[in-house]
């Protein structure tokens, strides 16, 4: 006898997940969707299963702001263990080298660091998502097969030794998107002469949601067990995901015609590019950009009566 289908519901906003040890970003996206009984959801770029912390997730309307929270700024903290590499520079993978981990100064560190602040760039760990003609790096790996990577820029905006041990560092970064900690922590190893890879990694925030206060899965399950109003009580609005961004309200008039796909002209912006856009009553409408002639377009609106 099969099971009875699970009667979906639309659910609009985002939780602001503290994604558990041991699931990938994509299993903890399919339990909470499963537990909010959602129709359409989506997350917001890949954490690695040994990483815990933020991972936004876009329910309904709200998966159209999960490309600008993919693109943002993160925070990360690590703590790394000097003197052991391994095959995915974390504590999954398996041991390569062990080295003895030099006399280490705050002085002697903080060079280290000092080397890899501001615009860096980074040989993607084969161990990743990416992709080589079709296949995913990290399926590849698995197989024994090592591709060449290309370089990618990345930006490392802070870079700070909050606490060492002799063979440990707890560090704090601040950084781009498409920036890999795996191997940034593997570069400061070898830069130190012992090599080193993460044992713990916990992100903390990510533009515009700086020290966001995250739910848990256990959360979310008790929340579920009481039912839809519970779990809907902790959503976010889609416009707090670009809450950092310039706001244009609308009157009727404009927003009638920007809700038909025209571009509108509102006297006194200052300057082009995205804006988040209100109409009449506060409501969100969407997405839209300044353009060069004084225009607002409109990119990506919210459904009316789910702008959530």
């Amino acid at each position: 006898m099969s099971k009875p289908r699970i009667q979906r519901r639309d659910v609009h906003g985002l939780i602001l997940l503290d994604k558990p040890v041991g699931y990938t970003s994509n299993q903890a996206l399919q339990r909470v969707k499963y537990l909010f009984k959602a129709k359409k959801a989506g997350h917001t770029g890949s954490l690695d299963p040994l990483a815990t912390g933020l991972l936004p997730l876009c329910f309904g309307e709200a998966t159209k702001v999960s490309a600008f929270l993919l693109d943002a700024d993160k925070q990360y903290r690590t703590v790394c263990r000097l003197g052991v590499t391994t095959t995915t520079a974390d504590a999954e993978g398996e041991v390569i080298e062990t080295l003895p981990v030099p006399e280490l100064d705050d002085a002697r560190i903080e060079a280290v660091l000092d080397r890899f602040r501001g615009p860096i760039e980074q040989v993607p760990p084969m161990y990743s998502a990416l992709k080589h003609q079709g296949q995913r790096l990290y399926d590849l790996a698995r197989k024994g097969r090592e591709v060449e990577r290309a370089p990618r820029p990345v930006t490392i905006h802070q870079l700070h030794c909050l606490a060492r041990t002799a063979d440990t560092l707890t560090l704090d970064v601040s950084c781009s998107k498409g920036t890999y900690i795996r191997t940034l922590v593997e570069d400061i190893g070898r830069a130190l002469g012992c090599g080193a890879h993460v044992i713990e990694l916990r992100r903390v925030g990510l533009t515009p949601f700086e020290a966001p206060k995250m739910v848990t899965l256990e959360q979310i399950e008790a929340l579920a067990e009481q039912g839809p109003e519970a779990l809907d009580a902790v959503l976010h609005p889609a416009d707090e995901a670009l809450r950092h961004w310039p706001e244009v309200r609308l009157d009727a008039d404009s927003a009638f015609y920007l809700a038909q796909g025209q571009a509108v002209f509102v006297p006194g912006l200052a300057r082009t590019g995205w804006l988040r856009v209100y109409g009449p009553g506060d409501r969100f409408m969407g997405i839209g950009e300044l353009q060069d002639d004084g225009k607002v377009a409109p990119k990506r609106l919210m459904i009316p009566s789910n702008s959530g």
